[in-house]
């Protein structure tokens, strides 16, 4: 990767080197961090600034895949069934595009309103864009039950009949394991103050060493990497804090500005030499918060985000503790469900869903229960548990059910002790997901289309 450096930034290259028994760490400094101060005013500045623009253009860019596909579908308005037909079609492809286009963007996909109810059941069968489908086909037959009503009745047969009796018994437990979720609780425009270095690692320690979990997560980036030094005791000191047969997955950033740095998880078992260490890193990476689209620089650069072009990790492998296979994934990545699919399957398949995530970016704003609503559709679909570490919230456990069994309040320090049953076994979503990834459902989308676009000539549509 290439160095890190942007305008008004110093960089601070701070070596990462487990073998020499302290944690990787490094950061890119804004130079206003000397200033607490300033660092808040020009964070807050940079929200009122970029977040309402950057939502219209959003919202604006996003909508356009639904307008042009609806397009194409309206062209059959005249021929109830065809039209009902199109309709899902339609729905489905401009879901699939927002998912894939310019590396995705498929937040509230539409079938995540469908993580309770009669449409669940589809989940661990067609997952949640097939959900999505679903539930457009039985809106579009109810729409025109009044010119086709066999047609809206079969519609409806389908999609509420079959996810009440499909079957779900496709995994089985495989044990269990008592987990410690910290919830961190540290406001985003404070996250970066060199002034609250000692005290954020102070009170990160404090709860490692109080937690009773045999396995200890804490939240995304908790040690407050970019631009805070970790010095090699600091890091001994949190290591220490988990005794042997016990273990701690921690979220900080890995890496150095040659290869570039990776927004990470890493797994340290009490008993065990720090360069033995577990390591993911982020794979999945959000465009200008944590890549630089080419050409787009200079937005990022007028932003100050610290470390905005990071690298990606390369570890898909689980985190072994307490006879239990975890599958770490960082914020963002619970989206994304084909990216980590293989994950789960087979004899050596993950047994639980571990996601750390840092949402206070976001204030007291919806996302907190959108992201764990997302957790709830891939429990569903892999028939895995799912389990949030987060720094505001939602901390919370995710049952292979989709249910959720226990959580945090948000804003607040707290510990969620639980006690987390992982599973083991292939659902048919995740067995052809990993085999295909998203395509047999675009392939659904483009042969429907050309089938209707071409009854559609002949009706002179």
């Amino acid at each position: 990767g290439k160095p890190l450096t942007m305008d008004l930034q110093m960089i601070v290259p701070v070596a990462v080197d487990l073998d020499e028994g302290s944690f990787l760490v490094a950061g890119s400094v804004p130079a206003e961090a000397a200033n607490p101060t300033a660092l808040r005013a020009s964070i807050a500045n940079t929200l009122e600034r970029f977040i309402p623009l950057g939502r219209f253009f959003l919202a604006a860019f996003l909508a356009l895949y639904t307008a042009l596909a609806m397009g194409w579908a309206w062209r059959l308005r005249d021929r109830p069934v065809p039209f009902a037909l199109a309709f899902a079609l339609a729905w489905l492809g401009a879901e699939l595009a927002r998912a894939q286009c310019f590396t995705g963007f498929p937040w509230l996909a539409s079938g995540y309103a469908h993580s309770s109810g009669p449409l669940a059941g589809w989940a661990p069968l067609v997952g949640v864009y097939g959900m999505g489908a679903l539930a457009a086909l039985l809106a579009a037959g109810l729409a025109v039950a009044r010119h086709a009503p066999r047609a809206a009745s079969a519609a409806a047969a389908l999609v509420l009949g079959g996810g009440l009796v499909l079957p779900q018994g496709f995994s089985r437990d495989a044990g269990t394991l008592s987990l410690s979720l910290l919830q961190t609780n540290v406001p985003q425009d404070l996250k970066f103050d060199a002034a609250r270095l000692q005290a954020t690692l102070a009170a990160l320690q404090q709860q490692v060493a109080a937690a009773q979990g045999t396995l200890v997560v804490t939240p995304e980036s908790a040690v407050p990497i970019p631009n805070l030094l970790l010095q090699p005791e600091e890091g001994a000191a949190l290591r220490n804090s988990v005794p042997a047969g016990r273990a701690l997955l921690v979220g900080l950033f890995l890496g150095d500005d040659e290869r570039g740095w990776v927004n990470s998880m890493v797994g340290l078992h009490g008993d065990q030499a720090p360069a033995q260490a577990y390591r993911y890193g982020k794979r999945h990476l959000l465009p200008f918060g944590e890549f630089i689209p080419p050409g787009f620089g200079w937005l990022v650069a007028t932003m100050n985000i610290p470390i905005g072009d990071q690298a990606r990790g390369d570890n898909a492998a689980p985190f072994a503790v307490g006879g239990l296979r975890l599958r770490p994934l960082v914020c963002y990545e619970i989206l994304f469900g084909e990216d980590f699919a293989d994950a789960v399957l087979g004899p050596a398949g993950a047994h639980v869903l571990v996601n750390a995530s840092n949402l206070a970016w976001f204030g007291r704003a919806m996302v907190q229960d959108q992201h764990l609503q997302f957790s709830r559709l891939r429990a569903l679909e892999f028939q895995r548990p799912v389990v949030h570490a987060t720094n505001t919230g939602a901390t919370a456990v995710v049952d292979h059910r989709g249910r959720i069994t226990q959580r945090l309040p948000p804003d607040v320090q707290a510990t969620l002790e639980a006690t987390v049953a992982g599973r083991s076994g292939d659902t048919p979503y995740a067995r052809w997901l990993a085999a295909a990834g998203l395509w047999p459902l675009w392939a659904l989308v483009l042969v429907g289309a050309a089938l209707l676009s071409v009854t559609g000539r002949r009706h002179g549509a």
